[in-house]
C-alpha cells in the first residue's frame, strides 16, 4: 500500500481508498447499492462510536464506519 491509499473498514469490510476520500467514496468502494441509499436519505453512517458522520467527511486511515437506517425527521 503507497501513502496515496488508506484503509478503511465499512460495515467490517476493509476497503482501500485514496488519501483524499470521503464517507460516501468507501461506502460505494463496499457497495453501491448502500452508497445510493445514503445519497436517497434511506441511510445514514455512523463512526465507531456510533456518532453521526457526514457523506461529505474526509477520512483517515483505520476510520471504522457503520451504515444505518436513516431517521425519519417529522
Amino acid at each position: 500500500m503507497t501513502g496515496s491509499v488508506i484503509r478503511v473498514y465499512v460495515d467490517a469490510q476493509p476497503v482501500d481508498v485514496a488519501t483524499s476520500a470521503t464517507v460516501l467514496d468507501a461506502v460505494r468502494v463496499a457497495s453501491v447499492d448502500l452508497a445510493a441509499a445514503i445519497s436517497a436519505g434511506e441511510r445514514s453512517v455512523t463512526d465507531s462510536r456510533g456518532l453521526p458522520i457526514a457523506a461529505d467527511t474526509q477520512l483517515h486511515g483505520g476510520a471504522i464506519l457503520r451504515v444505518v437506517a436513516a431517521r425519519q425527521r417529522g
